[in-house]
């Protein structure tokens, strides 16, 4: 295989990864929204892809920079490594999708650059890094992100949901036609975040290929890879993802309006958060977490605890399943090229 024939399979295999992640996580984005009968499927779906095309577009290239730097590599490596990394991530996609897990394709896609940089070079062929004033770099410092971004996720969905609670005890039941309607707000604030914050993986990846192969000059995503990636993570949206959607929407316990209010704005506000300072945060756990401090603001046995450890348990397993299986794809990816 040529050159120029390997960057292209995988700027390709890149982009369908970022469609696995747009069909996979699209449930984050519309889940409570349609748990909760504010907008039937086919329209909240329209409200994320649109919302998810102006999140890569509007929000930097901030976490671009962050998944392009986690890369260490001679130039001839980068291209099998990176191969690799994305294979075991739309591996892991497709088999927790398949399943109904709302897994992460941050975790993915991080485990699998680790396992094959790991293979390739050894510990010198990946920047640890760290945390940075608000700014984060290097694999530690997307671990960080990805640890804390749960924790604030649940944090803010309990105390939004029981000041919700608290401000409406009073309030009729029709205050719930205001709720429904303001949870599009919400719905469209955590689809833009979502694509502010996933499509930069990809566009962080596609750009790292092109810089290893001569064809950038420096490390800055053209305007075409966020075209690209952001219309690849919008035709995976508009693909749905209901499996996943069951689980988050109703799995977890049964939402109400304000519920799904809450948590659609704790997340939208952790993820825009972690975007600004380049984590590529997990959409996914984010949205989980909140979910569940939701619930749980209310009583702790309103949460099906047993749906919640078996979330958790793909969560733990994903960063060292996906080394694993980029580590297993970096002899076919160098054969390849």
């Amino acid at each position: 295989m040529t050159a120029a024939v390997a960057l292209a399979v995988a700027v390709t295999i890149t982009l369908v990864f970022d469609f696995t992640n747009g069909f996979h996580d699209s449930a984050n984005s519309v889940a409570a929204l349609v748990a909760t009968r504010a907008a039937t499927p086919g329209a909240a779906l329209l409200l994320a892809a649109v919302c998810h095309v102006a999140g890569p577009l509007l929000a930097g290239t901030t976490v671009a920079d962050t998944v392009g730097g986690v890369v260490r590599l001679p130039a001839a490596e980068v291209l099998p490594a990176v191969g690799a990394a994305v294979t075991a991530g739309i591996t892991w996609n497709l088999l927790t999708w398949w399943r109904g897990l709302p897994s992460s394709s941050s975790h993915a896609l991080v485990g699998g650059l680790v396992g094959a940089c790991f293979v390739s070079t050894g510990p010198s062929g990946i920047r640890w890094g760290g945390v940075d004033g608000f700014h984060v770099a290097g694999v530690l410092g997307v671990l960080v992100g990805l640890a804390l971004s749960p924790v604030l996720g649940a944090g803010l969905g309990a105390a939004a949901d029981r000041l919700a609670r608290r401000a409406l005890r009073r309030a009729r039941r029709r205050v719930d036609v205001a709720i429904r309607r303001a949870e599009w707000v919400s719905a469209g604030a955590l689809a833009f975040s979502h694509g502010a914050n996933d499509a930069q993986k990809s566009m962080g990846v596609i750009t790292l290929l092109l810089v290893a192969t001569g064809h950038l000059g420096t490390f800055a995503v053209p305007l075409w890879v966020k075209l690209a990636a952001a219309a690849a993570l919008t035709l995976g949206t508009a693909s749905g993802g209901w499996r996943v959607v069951k689980t988050v929407g109703r799995g977890i316990y049964r939402m109400r309006p304000v519920d799904g209010l809450a948590s659609q704005g704790s997340s939208a506000a952790v993820i825009l958060t972690a975007a600004a300072a380049g984590a590529p945060v997990s959409t996914t756990h984010v949205v989980s977490a909140s979910v569940v401090g939701a619930g749980a603001s209310r009583h702790t046995r309103h949460v099906r605890w047993a749906v919640v450890g078996e979330i958790c348990s793909a969560w733990l397993v994903t960063l060292p399943a996906c080394a694993v299986l980029g580590a297993a794809a970096l002899p076919l990816w160098r054969w390849l090229t």
